[in-house]
This record gives C-alpha cells, structure tokens and sequence, in this order.
C-alpha cells in the first residue's frame, strides 16, 4: 500500500488526507470565483474569497461534530473531551455537508446574498474535496469494501488477509469525478443556472445516490454493522438527501427566476 505520509520532516509529517482536504478547498475556491459570475450573478469573487474561511470551518467543526453524533454518541458521552481530539481521525460527511449548510445561511445573510444562488455555485465545486478525500481513504487504507471475488480486489493492511473491494475507489469515481462532470455540464447551461436551487438539489440527490450504491460495496462501521432493514449508517443518513434534492429540483422547474 502507499504511505499515508506524503512528506516526513523530522517529527513534522504531511499526510495525504491533509492534502486532499486542502487541495480540494483549494481548487474549489479558484472554480467558484469562475462560476459565481455567471448570469445571473450570485456573489463577487471576493466574496468567494472571504467564504472559505466559512466554508472550512464548517467542514471541519460540521464533520468532527457529525462523527461524534450520529458515530459514536454512546463513546463520546463517557469521554465527552475526546470529541476534541481530531487529530485521531473521525469526520462525517453528512455532519461535514450540515456544517456548510449553515456556514453558508450565515454568510449570505451577513452578505446580503440568495442563499439558493449561491449554493447553486458552489455545489459543482463540493465533489473535487469528496473525490480526493475517497482518494486519500484508498491511500490510508481505510474504510475498504467488503470481501469480495472480483479480479481487482485486494487485501488492506487493516482488513484481514481477505481480498476486498476497494470502494473509496468506487465512491472517488461516483461522488467525485461523475458527479463533478454531471454538475459542471449542467453549470454551463443558462436555462439551469436561472433555476434556483436547481443545481444544489441535484447534488444532493446525486450525492444520496452515489453513497446509496457505494456503501453496498463498502464494509460497515464494526462497532455499528448493519441496521435497520440492512442499511449502513451512511445509508440511511443518505435517505432523506434524496428527499430534500427532489424538493429542490421540483421547487426549482416550478419556480421560474425572478431576477
């Protein structure tokens, strides 16, 4: 397997995860300066600016926070402190993706900005960190699939000698790569743009799809397996992401621009 250190200085050491969560804020960023400017206007490229340090927070206090509650809540309540502790890994998506939700309320409301129109703009640029994050898993050896025969399957040094699927690289390509060329042909299109809400229902529900199928190849959290119905924690958090994307596309086809 690679090494999940990048770069080793002394005690000092840079870990891939590190890089993909920094390379995709990054490239984000330079992306959504681009698409906020597109007719009709959602925000100025300063704005974008200044809503990465928004974004970034959210990202990391919405995942650590997210881990703990929907996780390892019964750990964390003996252990309260600990939830502190990032540095010993433990971030959720979904807990990631409701710290930005808020994180960008706040921010547009403070900017005077349409919450939905901007989110329209920087949702294309949301699967570039999800696909190097899936990247950085694959590299960690962590969160692998579930045993399988399939010719590309393969062993992780912390899974057991069995040959498994390597699902982050099933969720890279899903959530990252296909829904980010899905939302960025859609961004090119005028008649999308003018929807409201339209291209975040779109990843939303896409991102709900992508995690629906990805987690079917992918091994459940030991200290939770299967729940309800036979669906992972992932899954089930991902249900009601297909709910609110639908809403938002039907809101959106039903709704013309008023701008």
């Amino acid at each position: 397997m690679i090494d999940p250190v990048a770069l080793a200085i002394g005690p000092f050491a840079i870990r891939w995860y590190a890089l993909a969560y920094i390379g995709g804020i990054l490239l984000g960023w330079r992306l959504a300066r681009v698409l906020v400017a597109r007719h009709p206007v959602a925000a100025t490229a300063l704005q974008v600016d200044d809503f990465v340090t928004w974004t970034t927070l959210g990202i990391i206090l919405g995942g650590r926070l997210g881990y703990v509650l929907f996780y390892r809540p019964l750990y964390y309540i003996q252990v309260p402190w600990e939830a502190l502790y990032v540095w010993q890994g433990g971030m959720s998506f979904h807990g990631g993706a409701l710290g930005v939700i808020v994180a960008t309320f706040w921010f547009c409301k403070r900017e005077g900005l349409d919450p939905l129109r901007f989110g329209d703009r920087i949702a294309p640029v949301v699967p570039i960190g999800l696909g190097l994050g899936r990247i950085a898993n694959f590299v960690n050896g962590e969160l692998w699939g579930r045993v399988a025969d399939v010719p590309w399957a393969m062993a992780f040094p912390t899974g057991g000698p069995e040959p498994r699927h390597p699902s982050q690289l099933y969720q890279a390509t899903m959530e990252g790569l296909i829904l980010f060329l899905l939302l960025l042909w859609l961004a090119r299109k005028p008649a999308v743009l003018a929807r409201r809400g339209y291209l975040t229902g779109v990843f939303i529900a896409g991102y709900g799809v992508a995690r629906l199928i990805g987690e079917h190849f992918r091994q459940p959290d030991a200290h939770l397996g299967f729940l309800t119905f036979g669906l992972t924690m992932g899954q089930i958090l991902s249900l009601p992401m297909l709910l609110v994307g639908g809403w938002l596309i039907w809101r959106s086809r039903r709704q013309p621009d008023l701008a």
